[in-house]
């Protein structure tokens, strides 16, 4: 039996409103002269996970500096002038999605506090899944915030711990902090990277002209020359300190031990750049091989095999390989249209998905199409897409999606639907699903598959190898700002939060 469906196909008109939202970027670099100038290309490198803001924070031995901008690093970091008011050797800069806190200056990261032991700055990608109780504690105790930001939590932990050291400190406020985040901080002489317990979220350690960078993506050390180290582990911190004579050292201290890694599925599937390199995987082999997998699962016949840009390309071009069927550009994706375009009339609204998408007529025309889709959230930009797949005159219209179906939200930093809004859990049976978006088959690659896809093996009911509760409701962590650290079924918290 059907599910009742919460939104009409003509209501939910957003050209950003049917995906996984970005999560964040971060990137840190330590005794380069040019410090701000390589900061704000790594974060062009990383401006996919984040389009609404960007930050960097400088030091040039005497004080820190900070810039903070709503909206794209390109519009803002490539003005000689902006980059002039950054001084120093050292920074790190942050590009922004928000997860928690409203959409506002004040939380924009790399988030600053003058403390006792001097200046810091913090920036991360991720989300506390204690932030909010944490942040109710120290509000309790006198604690004034000024941000909503889940990343002023640390900076009051930090200011609050009783060690002598801020390298300790820091270490004994993450230690706090449960969820996943991927961190950078700046000190007036210190580089500081820290990963979470599980891994969860990526972070990588780079050098160029021997100065160490920690950030999110490998391709953010590709755009400035920088050579890859390795990634920072799970559980790691990574202290890079300039001493008197110049000199960097690096100390390396590990708060979990014992702990098996499981980076984020999501990676791979949907967030990371294709040409970069997640926990030693290659992304964009994982979704060519998501796609050959696909083609193995769910077979179809079809004249010609479409992907859904950008997503769907890797995944298009392995299906189309592995089937025989040919590969072609049937949807022309339109760049130009950001997250802040205006539909001022209900004719523009009805132009639906065509502002961002429109059909390559030759080629659909007359034809039996697959069309290859990274993901399906809640179905509305699936339901336009196929659509207009009919109108440019396809006489068939299958769907094919290179991940398996979403049933819960996350905690760790994308920005999810509540469940009741999720396509998965609005359907009893993929017929029903199929019927709704109006595709004459549906078919999604299962969580076998894409764990064959990622890493080489299936999945480990026991212990998986990736972080994946978005298609099974297995949550790493505690999720204490939900229900508390009394669940003792992480998947539970999920189903309650559903029904509730």
């Amino acid at each position: 039996m059907e599910r009742p469906v919460t939104h009409s196909r003509e209501d939910d008109f957003s050209l950003d409103g049917d995906t996984l939202h970005e999560e964040c970027g971060v990137f840190g670099i330590l005794g380069h002269s040019d410090a701000s100038t390589l900061t704000a290309l790594g974060l062009h490198a990383l401006q996919h996970r984040g389009q609404e803001a960007a930050g960097i924070v400088s030091f040039d031995g005497r004080q820190f500096y900070t810039e903070k901008r709503m909206g794209l690093v390109g519009d803002h970091y490539t003005d000689p002038a902006v980059l002039a008011k950054l001084p120093g050797t050292m920074a790190i800069g942050h590009t922004r999605y928000s997860t928690t806190g409203e959409v506002a200056l004040r939380n924009v990261q790399p988030l600053f506090a003058e403390l006792e032991a001097g200046g810091i700055a913090v920036a991360h990608n991720g989300n506390f899944t204690n932030g909010l109780t944490l942040r109710r504690q120290i509000i309790a105790t006198g604690a004034i915030c000024q941000s909503t930001s889940d990343t002023e939590v640390v900076l009051h932990l930090i200011a609050r711990s009783r060690h002598s050291s801020t390298t300790d400190r820091f270490i004994d406020a993450i230690r706090q902090m449960e969820g996943g985040y991927a961190m950078v901080a700046l000190t007036r002489t210190k580089l500081i990277a820290a990963r979470d317990p599980v891994g969860i979220r990526p972070l990588v350690m780079g050098e160029l002209d021997g100065k160490p960078i920690f950030c999110s993506e490998t391709c953010a050390l590709d755009i400035i020359g920088a050579k890859y180290i390795r990634d920072v582990e799970n559980g790691e911190v990574i202290i890079c300190e300039v001493q008197p004579d110049g000199s960097i050292t690096i100390e390396e201290r590990k708060t979990a031990r014992n702990v098996p890694e499981r980076p984020c599925l999501f990676e791979y599937v949907y967030f990371a750049r294709p040409d970069s390199v997640v926990s030693g995987r290659s992304v964009y082999k994982a979704r060519k091989n998501a796609g050959i997998n696909l083609a193995k699962e769910a077979p179809v016949q079809a004249d010609v095999v479409v992907p859904v840009p950008d997503g769907g390309t890797p995944a298009a071009i392995g299906f189309a390989q592995q089937s025989g069927i040919p590969f072609e550009l049937g949807i022309i994706r339109n760049h130009y249209v950001g997250r802040t375009f205006i539909e001022p009339t209900q004719q523009i609204r009805a132009f639906g998905v065509r502002l961002k998408h429109s059909a390559n007529r030759a080629e659909i025309a007359g034809k039996r199409v697959v069309l290859i889709d990274d993901s399906i959230v809640r179905g509305t930009t699936s339901i336009k897409i196929i659509q207009m797949m009919r109108d440019a005159g396809a006489t068939e219209v299958h769907i094919r999606v290179a991940s398996p179906m979403i049933y819960f939200s996350d905690y760790y930093g994308i920005d999810t639907p509540d469940p009741d809004k999720l396509l998965a859990n609005q359907y009893a049976d993929i017929n029903a699903m199929c019927r709704y978006i109006g595709a004459d088959s549906l078919a999604f690659l299962s969580i076998d598959g894409l764990y064959e896809a990622v890493g080489g093996a299936k999945r480990n009911p026991q212990a998986p190898q990736f972080t994946d509760h978005y298609f099974t409701g297995e949550y790493p962590t505690h999720l204490t700002d939900l229900h508390g650290r009394t669940m003792s079924d992480p998947r539970q918290v999920s189903l309650l939060k559903e029904a509730g």
